[in-house]
Order: C-alpha cells, then sequence, then structure tokens
C-alpha cells in the first residue's frame, strides 16, 4: 500500500508544484527592469568616471570637481531609488478587514441596497469619507476590507495599498503613501543626474567631432543615452510634481474621488500648494530632499476641505466628524471658526442623481473603481462568473454590471 494513501491526489500536486514554478519565474522576471536601471547606472559610472575624467579631462582641478558633485548626485540618486524599491507598501490594518459574520450576511443578503446597509454599519466606526459611484462604501471584494480614503486595490502586488498612485515596474513596487516621497526624489536626482552628464560630456563631444582628441565611443554614447533618459525624466517629473502641489495622485487625477458629502471633487484634498507639499514632504525644511520618511500622517486619515465632512447634527460619533480646538485641521475634516461645516449629503439613489452635477464633473460607466485596466490587472468579469452562486458582489459595480458585460 502506498504511504501517501490512496486518496492521495497526484495530478493536483502536480499541478501545485507547476503554479509554484510559474509564480517563481514571474517574481524573478519582475526584477529584470531594477536589474536594467542597475545595469544602465554601473555603465554610466564606468564611462564617466574612467573614460571622462581619467583619459579626457587633463585638469586636476577639474577632474576633481567634475568627480566630487557627480558622486554626491549618485549617492542621493541610489539611495532615493532603494528606498523607492525596498520600502514595504503601505497595507490596509486589519481594524478595516470585514468580519467573517457580516461576509455571511453579504452573501445571503438580497438585494443591493441590505448589502449597502451591512457595509454601512460595519463602515460607521471607520474613517471613511468616500463612496463609489452608487453611493456604497468603497468595499474590496478580493481583500474582504473597508478601503480606507485613497487606497485602491493593485492588482500586480494583489493587496489593497494606502494611497496608491501606481505600481512602477521600474522599480517593482507599488509607489504609494509610504514610498511616494522617495518617489519624488528619485525622478528629480534621476534628471539632476542625466543633465549633470549630458552637459559635461556635451563641451568634449565637439573636440572628439573636430578631431582635436580621440574619439572614445563610451562617451559618444553616454552624451545621447543621458539626453534620452532626461527627455523622458523631465515630463515624468514635471508630472508628479504637478500632483503633489494639487494633493492628488496619478488614480485621482483619471478618476475623480467621490465623497459621500459634496460629490465628486478632484481637488477634495486639497489644502493648497505649500500644505500639499508638506504633507508629502514633511514640515522639516532639513530633511526635504533626504530619502528619509518625513510625510504627515498615516496613510488612512487626509485633512479634506471643509464641504466634504459629514453634519455633526446625523453623525456626531463618526470618526470623521472630529471637533478641533482652533483653526487647525484634525482627522479627515478641516476646522473653520471652531466648527466644522454642516452640509446636505449626496443623494443616496439613483433617480435623486438626476439634477445633480455642474456641467464639468461627470461619473464614469465602469466596472472596477480601482481601473485594473490601467494597473494591468486581472481578467474582466464574466457574465457566468457575475451569477456565479456563493460568490461576494462587488459592491462598487452592481448598479452597472449588466451594462458592463454588453460592453
Amino acid at each position: 500500500m502506498s504511504v501517501l494513501g490512496a486518496n492521495y491526489d497526484y495530478h493536483r500536486t502536480l499541478d501545485v508544484e507547476r503554479n509554484d514554478r510559474c509564480t517563481c519565474c514571474v517574481r524573478t522576471m519582475k526584477w529584470f527592469p531594477v536589474l536594467f536601471i542597475v545595469s544602465v547606472i554601473g555603465w554610466s559610472y564606468y564611462a564617466f568616471v574612467i573614460q571622462l575624467s581619467f583619459f579626457t579631462v587633463t585638469s586636476v582641478g577639474q577632474r576633481i570637481l567634475f568627480l566630487l558633485f557627480y558622486h554626491i548626485v549618485l549617492v542621493m540618486f541610489l539611495w532615493s531609488y532603494y528606498q523607492t524599491v525596498f520600502t514595504e507598501i503601505g497595507r490596509v490594518p486589519a481594524r478595516f478587514r470585514v468580519p467573517r459574520a457580516d461576509l455571511d450576511r453579504l452573501i445571503r443578503a438580497t438585494n443591493e441596497e441590505e448589502q449597502k446597509q451591512i457595509l454601512e454599519a460595519f463602515a460607521k466606526e471607520l474613517p471613511v469619507v468616500t463612496r463609489t459611484l452608487n453611493a456604497s462604501v468603497r468595499f474590496c471584494e478580493k481583500c474582504r476590507l473597508i478601503k480606507p480614503d485613497r487606497a485602491h486595490h493593485c492588482s500586480v502586488c494583489g493587496v489593497c495599498v494606502l494611497k496608491l498612485d501606481h505600481h512602477c515596474p521600474w522599480v517593482n513596487n507599488c509607489i504609494n503613501f509610504s514610498n511616494y516621497k522617495y518617489f519624488i526624489l528619485f525622478l528629480g536626482y534621476a534628471l539632476i543626474y542625466c543633465l549633470y552628464i549630458a552637459f559635461t560630456t556635451v563641451a568634449y563631444m565637439e573636440l572628439i567631432w573636430t578631431g582635436k582628441i580621440d574619439g572614445r565611443f563610451h562617451i559618444l554614447f553616454l552624451f545621447f543615452v543621458s539626453v534620452m533618459f532626461a527627455i523622458s525624466l523631465v515630463s515624468l517629473f514635471g508630472y508628479h510634481c504637478y500632483l503633489v502641489l494639487l494633493n492628488r495622485t496619478t488614480l485621482e487625477s483619471f478618476r475623480t474621488p467621490i465623497f459621500r458629502y459634496g460629490g465628486p471633487d478632484k481637488n477634495g484634498f486639497s489644502l493648497g500648494k505649500i500644505s500639499n507639499f508638506q504633507e508629502v514632504f514633511g514640515d522639516d525644511r532639513r530633511l526635504w530632499f533626504f530619502p528619509v520618511y518625513t510625510s504627515l500622517g498615516d496613510g488612512m486619515l487626509f485633512p479634506t476641505q471643509s464641504h466634504h465632512l459629514v453634519s455633526l447634527a446625523n453623525e456626531a460619533a463618526s470618526p470623521v466628524a472630529t471637533v478641533a480646538t482652533g483653526n487647525q485641521s484634525f482627522c479627515n475634516g478641516t476646522v473653520v471658526n471652531t466648527s466644522v461645516a454642516i452640509v446636505s449629503p449626496i443623494p443616496q439613489t439613483q433617480a435623486d442623481f438626476k439634477d445633480m452635477g455642474d456641467g464639468i464633473v461627470y461619473p464614469m460607466r465602469c466596472y472596477d473603481e480601482d481601473s485594473e485596466a490601467l494597473l494591468g490587472g486581472e481578467h474582466h468579469q464574466t457574465a457566468a462568473e457575475a451569477v456565479e452562486p456563493g460568490t461576494l458582489r462587488d459592491l462598487e459595480t452592481a448598479t452597472f454590471l449588466n451594462e458592463y458585460v454588453n460592453l
């Protein structure tokens, strides 16, 4: 008799082993872009330091200045890149996870309204002010949790990430709340690095071109590579500086956040350019340009404009309705004259949206609030999967699911 027993499933074991090997291969391939960047940096170091400084630059004083500034920029560049790559992503805490009992109730719920009520009851004690297009609490059916404000599910990492900006293959990591400052500094120092190399080699390009010094392939190639990378970095760095000053993520620039009170607003988290900058870089000016953690907040509670706050008269016990003293910003609210603005909530039913709008911002039909198509995520849900018994429906897409299946 077999030691493994008569019920041992050989085929299933082989499938598991095959899947493990595939997963290992995929994880390894994800590091290829990082290895490419490191290889380019290593080659540029050889070309600049060995070829240019020691063989082309004859003045000792000029050579010292070249190498001194170059190594300062290189250290800051590599430091920022290391922090961006190896900083752990900001994960959603366990208190946002929906208990098993509530999940069972969601499965047994007979209509969307009942599901919304279950999630609203659980999220009542959580600091969330944003909602989905159909005014539901933002729920992730993959992670089985309530999404904090500005958190999204990353289909590459397979988890919900705090203040997700995007998943960057060049760092093999999510750009999110925990490493966004490092990413901005990485782009900035990379741009300075490329521009410095381009401007220091352009003078010797003329000498090589006119034949006054021997032509060196590494210097020629170094110039064109640095210019090429600098052009691409200018637009990317400028765009993220623009987002920092507006307190907006890449996802929020494509998908307007919807607030429970006040409706869609791309500038709902904006506090002014200086405050927006300090939210990412901190309030200690001495550490602004060093890749050390100085960002304000915890990735779950974000100050918002006063008209997006909940009504204290209706939900005084809500964690987002915190009263503060003085003209300060606490939790998710901006306090003005020691009181929080009281506004009416956005309509709770689709019929109430009939007369809502300003002619500028329009609701968008979508199947996934996390823009998985933009991030290269999982396959779309089919009609057969949508009605499979026992499967939790994504509460964010219940209203438009039938429309999406026909797209």
